[in-house]
């Protein structure tokens, strides 16, 4: 597995689950909509934040499997949203070395969203900057089962003895393979949960919660969030006087 990040006090792998845009707009007396819409421009800022800061990866929990029970209109509303800001807003990572990668079951969109997804990923993928994970229709749950029947299906035919299956193979073939570690997971909008997000790859993350509502969220916030966490000992299952 991934080496965990014991000796850094930097964040290599920042994760947020951006809450608060449909709160942020009825506090406004304006539609669901406008909130989602401001939430994009927190988007952009959080992505050049994390660049300037070096930051290795930045995963966001756009949209989970299970906001599929929110009204139709609303999810019409984020689906035409997300083509909208592949489409623009590509070209601008590329320009930037930032290389986008979308996790999720993406077989639950249109295939002209999943036709634009695989364009951005193309695009993007050579890229050595930031790395951009978007998490669209995901759950974290479905990410372990969907690793767990990689896995099994290998067994199946022979290819790998069910003894051999230690947590290095899983987390070879779950979501966000190949990339450090979450160390800090971010969320906004004042709820303290994780709502199905990266269970596996959460395990020894800093969680840091915020009352703040996305479309707010802006450097100082995610500074601020960042300074926390290099204020933490991060222990990894030693002792405080094994570290020192």
């Amino acid at each position: 597995m991934t080496k965990l990040n014991e000796n850094s006090k930097c964040a290599r792998h920042v994760a947020i689950i951006m809450d608060g845009n449909g709160r942020w707009a009825q506090s406004k007396g304006k539609h669901r909509v406008l909130g989602h819409k401001h939430g994009v421009k927190s988007l952009r800022k959080a992505i050049v934040f994390a660049s300037e800061q070096n930051i290795e990866a930045l995963t966001l929990f756009a949209f989970s499997s299970e906001n599929w029970q929110r009204p139709e209109q609303e999810v019409n509303m984020l689906m035409a949203l997300f083509f909208t800001v592949l489409t623009s807003e590509v070209k601008k990572l590329h320009k930037n070395n930032i290389k986008l990668q979308v996790i999720g079951d993406l077989s639950g969109f249109s295939e002209r969203l999943q036709k634009k997804i695989i364009e951005a990923e193309i695009t993007t993928r050579n890229n050595s900057g930031l790395v951009v994970n978007v998490a669209a229709n995901y759950g974290g749950r479905w990410d372990i089962t969907q690793a767990t029947k990689k896995l099994a299906t290998l067994v199946a035919a022979g290819k790998l003895k069910v003894e051999d299956i230690n947590e290095q193979l899983l987390n070879d073939v779950i979501s966000l393979a190949g990339l450090p570690p979450v160390d800090l997971m971010i969320r906004t909008g004042g709820d303290q949960r994780i709502s199905n997000f990266i269970l596996w790859q959460l395990a020894y993350a800093e969680f840091y919660f915020t009352d703040v509502l996305w479309p707010d969220f802006d450097g100082c916030e995610f500074q601020q969030a960042l300074d926390v966490f290099s204020s933490k000992e991060r222990r990894f299952g030693k002792t405080g006087a094994q570290l020192s």
